[in-house]
């Protein structure tokens, strides 16, 4: 009986080490970005300029709020996705569409093994560019 009991701390002690990694990218729920061009976010045009950035959520799936100076300019779901390459800066990840328009897909940090990814904001076209 005591080995059984053994393998239920074991297994319950490596799900808790589990379930904090998979929400230590949440972790850091702030950050900045500047936009080069004008750039839809969540069916709002942001013109181009400097934003911050806040997330809320447990796990991989946020919130994302984008703020320009103390005002809230879009609010949209996102996705924390763990990325292989530390860029040096921030950037975005934009879709052009058709119509000319540019959407906003992620957002990396500089220094970070991690990036916001954009649930469900307009369809865009295969071809991305970074703005730093």
């Amino acid at each position: 009986m005591k080995a059984n009991s053994g393998l239920r701390v074991k297994s319950a002690l490596l799900a808790t080490i589990v379930l904090v990694a998979g929400s230590a990218f949440a972790a850091n729920n702030k950050g900045s970005l500047e936009l080069q061009h004008p750039t839809s976010v969540a069916g709002k045009q942001l013109a181009s300029g400097n934003y911050n950035l806040r997330w809320e959520g447990t796990g991989d799936d946020v919130q994302l709020k984008i703020y320009q100076g103390k005002s809230v300019v879009a609010t949209t779901s996102a996705r924390v996705v763990k990325i292989d390459h530390r860029p040096q800066g921030n950037s975005a990840v934009v879709n052009n569409n058709p119509d000319g328009t540019s959407a906003l897909s992620e957002i990396r940090f500089g220094g970070k093994d991690y990036a916001l990814q954009i649930v469900n904001d307009g369809g865009g076209a295969a071809a991305s560019g970074a703005s730093h």
